[in-house]
């Protein structure tokens, strides 16, 4: 690895990790040595990278600082042009247009010698064969979940069974065939998940709920992860 990209991961790495990375973590993920690393930390902190630390404690970068724009390594790229066409493939209609124009963009902005990282990428999404088409305008539903928002839904369970829920929705689980809408049912006072494809109608409301989504979200998952353990549990 070129000592200039090597500078770049460093960088990268502590800004990746954002808590004390010692040098043994830094040269074990490059493939390096510690004094190469010792060398290299003090190389950035005279070019006024703000990294705070020292040899045997690790190192901390700064809030504040940032690297120019797209300045990717050849993974990232292919990481983010498979996530991209990813999503182009089964993300609703808005999600997939901006997918495209990602790639786009990505393409437009990077150095000619890294363009074939974007254009002839060396993995690849397939389609899915069996996505099934939401039944409500997502796009309408991310809008709703970043403002804390209502949505009066019409549900279709899987014995075909309709009911109406007044939801608060926190996040959008995209599987390889169906959409999960998460949220908190006013109707069950828990939380629920709902598939997009067995929605009947939707109502977009003006109402806020009372909890921050963020907050909603953060105790969301806590009770997943407490169902998570105990489904472990009684398995083994």
């Amino acid at each position: 690895m070129r000592r200039a990209d090597r500078l770049f991961q460093i960088i990268q790495i502590l800004r990746r990790t954002g808590r004390p990375t010692t040098a043994d973590a830094i040269a074990e993920e490059l493939e390096t040595s510690k004094r190469t690393v010792y060398r290299d930390v003090a190389t950035l902190i005279g070019q006024r990278v703000p990294i705070r630390g020292e040899a045997g404690m690790g190192y901390v970068l700064e809030n504040g600082f940032d690297l120019p724009p797209l300045m990717l390594t050849p993974d990232e790229i292919e990481a983010a042009v498979l996530g991209a066409q990813w999503v182009t493939r089964r993300g609703d209609p808005a999600l997939s247009r901006a997918a495209q124009d990602l790639i786009a963009k990505i393409a437009a902005a990077v150095p000619e010698r890294l363009r074939p990282y974007v254009l002839e990428p060396s993995t690849a999404a397939p389609p899915s064969m069996y996505a099934r088409a939401d039944a409500l305008d997502m796009a309408q539903v991310r809008l709703h979940i970043r403002a804390g928002r209502k949505i009066d839904l019409t549900y279709r369970d899987e014995q075909a069974r309709d009911s109406r829920r007044v939801i608060w929705p926190i996040t959008v689980g995209y599987l390889d065939t169906v959409r999960l809408l998460i949220a908190w049912c006013e109707l069950r006072a828990d939380f629920r998940s709902f598939r997009t494809d067995r929605v009947v109608a939707a109502s977009f409301l003006d109402e806020r709920y009372p909890e921050r989504p963020a907050a909603l979200r953060a105790r969301w998952l806590k009770t997943k992860e407490r169902a998570d353990a105990e489904f472990k549990e009684r398995l083994s």
